[in-house]
């Protein structure tokens, strides 16, 4: 969450503007993987941003609806490729209008339900000796009645 950035951005590749007023997309789900979300929809808007270096560039803008924190509203978001920025979805705060940020704390909101795909490395182990312990029993020979 970016509490100095006023617009949303979301990390996408392969953009593809339509002369209809759409736009594909790629959502790129995982850094340096090839796992990713194919969307077209309506261009909302385009308009002019601030990027982090300063410099000012025409974007496309999109809407969906975002759930956070309990609640869910219907946010825009500017298509950019973010490739060099740790985070792959900024939070601007014209989309925080109804949260109350306290900058002076980090990490406050508690995880609901995990869906992002990101796991811990106790839980990746652990997956990947179930796995093992699963392939081992495949292999082991039945014995002959």
């Amino acid at each position: 969450m970016d509490t100095g950035a006023k617009t949303s951005a979301l990390h996408v590749e392969n953009v593809i503007e339509h002369d209809d007023g759409l736009v594909e997309f790629d959502v790129v789900r995982n850094r340096g993987t090839s796992n990713t979300t194919h969307v077209k929809t309506k261009i909302h808007r385009r308009g002019r941003v601030r990027s982090s270096n300063g410099q000012f560039a025409t974007r496309v803008f999109v809407q969906t609806k975002l759930a956070f924190a309990g609640m869910e509203s219907t946010v825009e978001f500017s298509l950019v490729d973010r490739t060099s920025m740790i985070h792959r979805v900024l939070l601007g705060r014209t989309s925080l209008t109804e949260v109350l940020v306290d900058v002076n704390r980090r990490y406050r909101q508690k995880p609901i339900g995990r869906t992002a795909p990101n796991k811990t490395v106790k839980q990746k182990a652990a997956k990947k000796k179930a796995t093992k312990k699963k392939a081992r029993k495949a292999k082991k020979p039945k014995p002959a009645s």
